[in-house]
This record gives structure tokens, sequence and C-alpha cells, in this order.
């Protein structure tokens, strides 16, 4: 007789895409786990920043560019554009 034990199969991390465009961040909520990648793309010809108000990260993505950053610490962050402080958003992170 041949058993099968149960095989621990790793979860995958996630990549999620936010996206500033005509100086909005969508979605403006976000909620991700620590190992996602963001995909930062900034569709203006403005460049934009994702600046973490508790100082977290600051992303600076150029005009029409993308940006990727790997999370690596839980919790729920603010974060704005450094040149547009009216770009608002909220990433939240689970372990």
């Amino acid at each position: 007789m041949l058993a099968l034990g149960a095989m621990a199969v790793p979860a995958h991390a996630a990549t999620i895409r936010i996206v500033m465009e005509n100086m909005v961040i969508s979605p403006a909520e976000v909620s991700a786990k620590v190992g996602d990648t963001i995909e930062w793309v900034n569709k203006d010809v403005l460049a934009h920043t994702a600046t973490a108000k508790n100082g977290e990260f600051d992303v600076t993505i150029a005009p029409k560019k993308t940006v990727k950053s790997v999370l690596t610490k839980a919790g729920t962050v603010d974060y704005y554009c450094r040149y547009h402080p009216n770009m608002k958003a909220v990433l939240t992170i689970a372990p």
C-alpha cells in the first residue's frame, strides 16, 4: 500500500497595481500582505511619489513609468504624493 503525505504549498506573493492618473491614486484603499509586490504606475506627465506619513517608504515614480517595491512590514500606512499633497491613499498590510 502506498501512503501519500500532504505537501505544503507555499503561498504565492501577489502583485498589486496602484495607478496614479489624472492626479488621483487608484485604488485609494488597498489591502496586501507582507511579501506582496506593489507596482506603482504613473500614467501622468508629472512625477509623483508614494510617501508614507510614518516614514516607512518614499518611492518616486517618474512620468509614464512604473516602479515596483516589496512590502516587508505589516501595518496600516497612510501615504501621499509629496509633489501633490492632495493625492492621498491608504495601504493596509497584513502579516
